[in-house]
């Protein structure tokens, strides 16, 4: 069966066999013949082309000289004609191909009066308007674009990738210009909104893993987390795709020190084998191969948090399975505009002189009923209020359960949960939850304060809701929320961090000053405060000193200074040195 076939297939599938969305009817079918990527690319591209397509194709009347074809195949194969640089992708001999070639003077003619009529002064003048058509909602979004500084810096790609790009003043301005605009984050270093109908898939920044797409709200959990060399190894619970993961590389990466130091791993789990393959790709592409170790088809729930692997585990990211209920454009499926099929009834349009009949005033109401989709892919029918509360209960109990199990690691000193989800039940409800808990109070565990957050989140205006933190400002104040509707420019999304107060194991294995609760000291550029005496690695080098500051928590010139590094910071460590900490024995883990 040709690529041609399959897409239509995939387009024509009902949603009760094959699933809603588009990813889950493509990727989920594991009869495919043709590489799933190139079906969803075709499939999703004639879908945002359908509407011109359609026109050309009834105008041209293709379907009434070209019998043996059907509305869906004719929109794949002169979409691919049209607007793919290989053309159809058959033999020339092949008779698909040849059915829609030997009409190519018709169908490139009423191509160019579809695009005149649009007043689209260009092919690409078009395909701008298309894109914002078919974007919907997604539309008034830019793209949030992370540099990745574990194989570059913001400088250079903007004087590169983003060369043609003018600056904006503001997130707003970028979504709806048009043209090539750039906004660069006052609040997350090394990220970048840009024109949402820019095609960044397609530069070879993309492609390289130099530039990463990940929405701004995501960024949050991996950069409040704020991992330190002095804090030890870091776990991402849940870790596929791989856009959290890769951002702790690339923050991690940025602050090993200059001399000395215990390096530290970055410990990915992923418990479905096809989702940890897509993280290996992830990380392998982005350059964090030497910092991140991953657990194929490990659950982290299973995990003993007292095993010598993880001992020096100080920091945890943990975002685990949730609603989904936050991203923006999740529709069951793109709409596909068919073209007319030669000889159907054609129902006239309604003379609005004439008195209605009750069908017309009242047509037949759809009884499908709407589809949860959790953003891990998982789809579940909800038809009431019931359904939806029994889903999220479940899924808040799972979340529940993996930060109660975060908790136990010996070692660790912080923790940053965060979900996709605008629904309470997942997120301040979770938080109280844990926060009440044995294991949080036997282990010291708290809410990270918003005046010790990182200065990026602490200046973020958007917290948690103080109705559903039972009135507690402070845990209110701590949770940061966003919402996708506020014209912020993100997606729906919750964060919020736990801290404890814990002297690790290996605090004075380095060569510099440390305080009581085994931080490095660090001067006002941010620099590691060498310990006095004959030489940095001297047999004689005193305990650590202790210093009046407590609790962990950035400080001004030293935390802009940190920001300032991941921005400058190019993947320096080496694959062999890492892999010299591996040893023999990974308990599941490859690097």
């Amino acid at each position: 069966m040709s690529l041609y076939h399959e897409a239509a297939d995939v387009l024509s599938a009902t949603p009760s066999t094959t699933g809603g969305n588009l990813k889950t009817r493509v990727f989920g079918n594991k009869d495919l013949k043709s590489p799933p990527q190139q079906v969803y690319a075709l499939a999703l591209e004639t879908c945002k082309w359908s509407t011109v397509l359609k026109d050309v194709i009834d105008n041209s009347e293709l379907l009434r000289h070209e019998r043996k074809l059907n509305p869906l195949l004719a929109l794949l194969l002169v979409h691919d004609f049209l607007l793919s640089k290989r053309g159809i992708a058959l033999p020339a001999s092949h008779g698909l191909r040849a059915s829609v070639e030997r009409h190519k003077a018709r169908i490139n003619a009423e191509f160019t009066r579809t695009r005149l009529r649009r007043k689209a002064g260009s092919v690409e003048a078009l395909k701008e308007q298309v894109t914002a058509e078919f974007l919907g909602e997604a539309a008034r979004y830019p793209r949030w674009v992370r540099v990745n500084a574990l194989k570059t810096t913001i400088e250079d790609q903007l004087a590169t990738t983003f060369a043609g790009f003018t600056r904006a003043l503001s997130v707003n301005e970028v979504a709806v210009a048009s043209g090539k605009f750039l906004y660069v984050d006052e609040h997350i270093p090394n990220l970048l909104a840009v024109s949402p109908s820019f095609e960044i898939t397609k530069t070879e920044a993309y492609t390289s893993g130099t530039v990463i797409l990940q929405d701004k709200a995501s960024c949050f959990p991996a950069y409040l987390l704020d991992p330190r060399s002095e804090d030890g190894d870091v776990i991402d619970s849940c870790a596929a795709p791989g856009n959290k993961t890769t951002h702790l590389a690339a923050i991690v990466q940025s602050r090993v020190p200059e001399k000395g130091g215990r390096p530290q791993i970055v410990y990915a789990f992923e418990k479905d084998p096809k989702r940890a393959r897509t993280l290996e790709k992830m990380v392998n592409l982005a350059g964090a191969k030497g910092i991140t170790r991953i657990s194929f088809a490990q659950d982290f729930l299973r995990v003993d948090p007292n095993s010598d692997l993880f001992k020096d585990v100080g920091c945890l990211l943990l975002d685990p399975s949730c609603s989904g209920s936050g991203i923006v454009g999740r529709d069951d499926m793109p709409t596909v505009h068919l073209p007319e099929t030669p000889g159907t009834f054609k129902r006239p349009p309604i003379d609005p002189n004439r008195k209605r009949k009750r069908e017309d005033l009242h047509p037949q109401k759809e009884t499908s009923h709407p589809i949860l989709v959790d953003d891990d892919g998982t789809e579940t029918l909800v038809s009431s209020e019931k359904d939806l509360k029994a889903r999220l209960e479940a899924l808040s109990s799972f979340q529940l359960t993996l930060l109660l199990h975060a908790f136990k690691f010996p070692a660790a000193r912080k923790i940053t949960y965060s979900t996709c989800s605008i629904h309470a039940d997942e997120n301040e409800g979770v938080v109280l939850k844990a926060l009440q808990s044995d294991v949080a109070k036997e282990r010291g565990w708290r809410i990270l304060p918003r005046d010790q957050q990182v200065r990026g989140l602490r200046e973020w205006p958007v917290r948690g809701s103080m109705e559903e933190s039972n009135g507690d400002s402070e845990v209110a104040q701590a949770c940061i929320r966003t919402y996708k509707d506020d014209g912020r420019g993100v997606m729906g999304f919750f964060v919020a961090a736990f801290i404890r107060d814990v002297r690790p194991e290996f605090e004075n294995d380095g060569p510099y000053l440390c305080d009581e609760d085994g931080r490095i000291i660090r001067d006002i550029l941010g620099m590691p405060t060498p310990k006095p005496g004959p030489g940095l690695f001297s047999a004689t080098i005193p305990d650590c000193q202790p210093m009046q500051d407590h609790g962990w928590r950035p400080t001004g010139d030293e935390e802009d200074d940190d920001d300032m590094d991941s921005e400058d910071a190019s993947g320096s460590s080496s694959d062999s040195d890492q892999s010299d900490t591996s040893g023999g024995d990974w308990n599941g883990f490859a690097d």
